[in-house]
């Protein structure tokens, strides 16, 4: 496949025994992960088609052992990747052979609740369920909801931005960050933000999350939690096109309805999502939208009969609501799943692209000419509310030149998105996949400018190298 790596600098790996010794002297013995086969396990995150072994593995457990740890790499000019739980679908967390994984698993705690604030302070290193799962007994949750949410960890969706099926109401993860503690490059602990809804000074945490681990290393995160709705039902619209179905999707929103969420399949998605989940998709149609409403059941009726009116009107063939906890818990077990279940028929490349919503028919029309162009297959399972596009690109990952297709299709996609008027990516970040299509999105002054804001927190670019930006467009001041 064609994304490039910069060459190593070898000075660095000539001292890889030195540096190695430097690390161990600020950490306890499990908190340092050095052989080849232990270092295997930190070699790639999500995006699985590229490797490359890190210089070593760094496990502090606590902020001060993380600032410890970036002050002794800035001084040696040795370059760090945080990492999460490597569920990043961009390459965010791929490592490099001279620079070393910081890895923030240990950080994991729940530090403190306050359910009269509705804000709650953890450690990067907790998982997104987790969050919602510590507070679910009093009836509260964290909206943003990622499909990884089992395994992906609050520092990633922090620097990615993350979304989620039920952010179309709720909004993404920098709607529901509060505060973070950050440690900086040369290894001083910064608070950002804290408990109040609006921080004085500059917005810097807008600017944090999102940033893709480049200006700093979260550590902490005050988040807003929130109380759960008095009730909230999904309900299945099946359509004979895809194209009906993006009509109808933008037609709602259109109308000034928001559901908290509206998620889309195609019929390959469908068929591979109810094989894995039993969830009672309807496989006789072309598209299905899950839209879920909450409230009282007045509420959802009332929201209900208006959304079913614009599906009519947009030729909706089924119609099918949850009838019980264990109808909707099914129906969202075969979305969340697709990523996983898609994984069980083949090898693929899932792209993330926005879009204006009004653009939905066009581009679904478009993103299966595209693939049949290049000879593969597409399943598209995405957040449609908001226009966060997931195709799931099927190739065969043992043969190079498909593997090469399906790569120039996911390019030509996200070209599409950023034709009709969106961006390369919603949620999953930058990371190394989408570097070098940057310059389709931005011209050289729109670059240089947001390579200078990032030069004031790293000038030496020790953080998260070779990702966002164009190999070849490095600016230290």
């Amino acid at each position: 496949m064609g994304i490039a790596f910069p060459v190593p600098d070898q000075a660095i790996v000539a001292r890889r025994d030195d540096i190695i010794a430097g690390l161990a002297r600020l950490l306890p013995a499990d908190g340092l992960v050095t052989s080849d086969d232990e270092r295997r396990a930190f070699e790639t995150d999500a995006l699985t088609a590229y490797r490359k072994m890190p210089l070593a593995v760094a496990l502090p457990s606590t902020t001060e052992q993380v600032a410890a740890i970036m002050a002794y790499c800035h001084t040696n000019g040795v370059k760090v990747v945080a990492r999460g739980a490597g569920t990043s679908l961009a390459g965010g967390a791929i490592g490099q052979e001279d620079a070393i994984i910081l890895g923030l698993s240990k950080m994991s705690k729940v530090l403190d609740v306050n359910f009269a604030d509705r804000t709650m302070r953890v450690q990067s290193g907790i998982t997104n369920l987790a969050i919602s799962d510590h507070v679910m007994p009093q009836q509260f949750f964290y909206a943003p909801d990622p499909s990884s949410q089992l395994a992906c960890t609050i520092g990633g969706n922090i620097g990615m931005n993350s979304g989620g099926a039920h952010c179309l109401k709720y909004g993404v993860t920098t709607n529901n960050i509060l505060g973070v503690r950050m440690v900086l490059v040369d290894g001083t602990i910064v608070e950002i933000g804290g408990e109040a809804m609006d921080a004085a000074g500059y917005d810097f945490l807008a600017l944090i999350v999102g940033s893709e681990g480049q200006l700093g290393i979260v550590t902490e995160a005050t988040v807003r939690i929130l109380r759960l709705a008095e009730g909230a039902r999904p309900v299945l619209f099946g359509f004979a096109t895809s194209e009906e179905a993006g009509a109808c999707v933008a037609a709602i929103i259109g109308a000034g309805i928001i559901p908290v969420a509206m998620e889309f399949m195609d019929k390959l998605a469908i068929e591979i999502c109810e094989a894995y989940a039993k969830a009672g998709y309807p496989l006789d149609v072309e598209a299905l939208l899950i839209i879920e409403v909450e409230g009282s059941d007045a509420e959802m009726d009332a929201t209900l009969a208006r959304i079913v009116e614009i599906a009519k009107q947009h030729g909706v063939a089924t119609v099918r609501e949850s009838k019980s906890a264990m109808e909707t818990a099914a129906i969202w077990k075969g979305r969340k799943s697709a990523f996983g279940a898609t994984g069980r028929i083949a090898d693929y490349i899932c792209m993330d692209g926005t879009i204006p919503t009004g653009q939905l028919p066009l581009v679904l029309r478009r993103m299966d000419e595209i693939t049949k162009h290049y000879g593969l297959r597409v399943a598209n399972v995405f957040h449609a509310g908001d226009g966060n596009l997931h195709p799931l690109i099927l190739y065969n990952v043992n043969d190079p030149e498909e593997a090469h297709k399906a790569e120039e299709a996911g390019n030509d996609i996200l070209k599409l998105c950023v034709e009709v008027g969106g961006c390369l990516t919603g949620e999953h970040g930058v990371g190394i996949e989408k570097r070098d299509l940057m310059r389709f999105q931005f011209n050289e002054a729109d670059l240089a400018q947001q390579m200078r804001v990032r030069a004031v927190f790293d000038r030496q670019w020790l953080l998260n190298p070779a990702k966002v930006f164009p190999l070849d467009g490095r600016i230290t001041g």
